[in-house]
């Protein structure tokens, strides 16, 4: 998709339940713009409006390699540790002025001495003192049920009880500030299609 696109992304829904639990189903999601491109990396998570249990998140790595954070998007759980491993033959400098998470990474190469906790929700762009090319994205979300998008456009929301949701999407491109879009949406025992239509303005 072009850097600077300015459209709408659709979203198509499609529930699946689950093969070994009917009480459990797969979600399928399907990003395409207005000209009915595919979308890829776009953040998808589902925020149950039942309480559920806690669990510890598993911890994730944001590589530094050829003079690019590794990957572009990363969306992890609140409470989860990311570490930034720098496995370039020159020093990086990560750092972040967002108010999800502000840090710094003194210049450095190999792995910091400790992985950063991110515990509040939000988008924290990550760049590089030394190599302004460098940029990443982390969305926080406050559900265990998230996912992303791959090159065909498609995110699968994994293992989601039933009862009632708020569907949630964010994209990088999306214009500074602006809030993930968000629909309604039940998961049942049957299986049942859903064509749930969302859109946002990308920068």
């Amino acid at each position: 998709m072009p850097a600077k696109f300015l459209g709408f992304i659709a979203f198509t829904v499609l529930l699946c339940a689950g093969a070994n639990n009917s009480a459990f189903a797969n979600t399928v999601v399907t990003v395409t713009d207005n000209s009915g491109q595919v979308v890829e990396d776009a953040v998808v998570y589902a925020e149950p409006a039942f309480p559920i249990g806690n669990s510890k998140p598993a911890p994730a790595v944001i590589e530094q390699k050829n003079k690019k954070f590794i990957p572009l998007v990363t969306v992890v759980q609140t409470g989860t540790l990311i570490s930034f491993p720098n496995n370039d033959t020159v020093k990086h400098q990560a750092y972040s002025f967002s108010p999800a998470k502000t840090f710094e990474l003194k210049l450095y190469s190999g792995k910091p001495s400790e992985p950063l906790l991110f515990d509040k929700a939000g988008t924290v762009t990550v760049g590089c003192n030394i190599h302004d090319q460098m940029l990443a994205y982390i969305h926080v979300v406050n559900t265990p049920f998230f996912a992303k998008t791959d090159a065909r456009g498609n995110a699968i929301l994994s293992g989601l009880p039933q009862g009632k949701y708020t569907l949630k999407v964010w994209h990088y491109q999306q214009a500074t500030g602006s809030e993930p879009q968000a629909e309604e949406m039940k998961i049942g025992a049957e299986s049942t299609p859903i064509a749930v239509h969302l859109k946002f303005k990308l920068r």
